[in-house]
């Protein structure tokens, strides 16, 4: 399966799609069968492949169909669930008619790990890119700042959240996908944030777990 075929379902699609799939109503708790995703070149210049695991194939047994009652108490401006332990980012619309489920890159580390509730506070196509000061301090030589375009970290569109320098953005480096890669941040592709950059707003829901 290319990585192309996470991208967002209507509330019939995806019922029809899971029933298919697994035998059974959509949102079930059991995994989906596995099935690889394809990974295609990329690269950012500021990290080399991710050192923490070894280079494999994704695949997305781990994905599973979520209700949203579990987590949000309403869907008001829609909601994200990233699932730091299954590496995947849910959303629901506010209208209840869309799920989106996508594979992610989370933070390296569980201490470069945020969890807890946010929202979405800014939304920017073609981000730029400057690094924090503790990562300046771990990588001196990084530049202080990159421009919008092919080199810059933050792919092509940034979900900026409430918490300071924490990210929902795309990569130009598909190998982080589906890995403990980030530096606190969720990636996601470039195709899947465009498609979630469309549905999310300012002030929609976000939780990490």
């Amino acid at each position: 399966m290319s990585k192309s075929s996470f991208q967002g379902t209507t509330r019939r699609g995806f019922l029809a799609g899971t029933a298919a799939l697994i035998g059974a109503p959509a949102f079930a708790t059991q995994p989906l069968p596995v099935q690889e995703v394809e990974v295609s070149q990329g690269y950012d210049p500021l990290r080399p492949p991710p050192v923490p695991e070894p280079p494999v194939r994704h695949n997305i047994s781990s994905f599973q169909a979520k209700h949203w009652q579990p987590y949000f108490s309403n869907l008001h401006n829609g909601a994200i669930l990233v699932d730091t332990q299954s590496r995947a980012l849910h959303f629901w619309s506010e209208d209840y008619e869309s799920h989106m489920l996508f594979p992610s890159s989370v933070p390296l580390s569980d201490e470069m790990t945020r969890r807890g509730r946010t929202s979405v506070v800014r939304k920017v196509k073609g981000p730029s890119w400057s690094p924090t000061p503790s990562m300046k301090k771990r990588n001196p030589e990084w530049p202080d700042y990159i421009p919008p375009g092919p080199d810059n970290p933050l792919g092509t569109h940034a979900l900026y959240l409430g918490w300071k320098y924490y990210r929902i953005h795309g990569t130009h480096d598909t190998r982080k996908i589906g890995r403990r890669s980030s530096n606190g941040c969720i990636g996601l592709y470039n195709e899947h944030i465009a498609k979630l950059f469309e549905r999310a707003k300012v002030g929609t829901q976000v939780l990490l777990i």
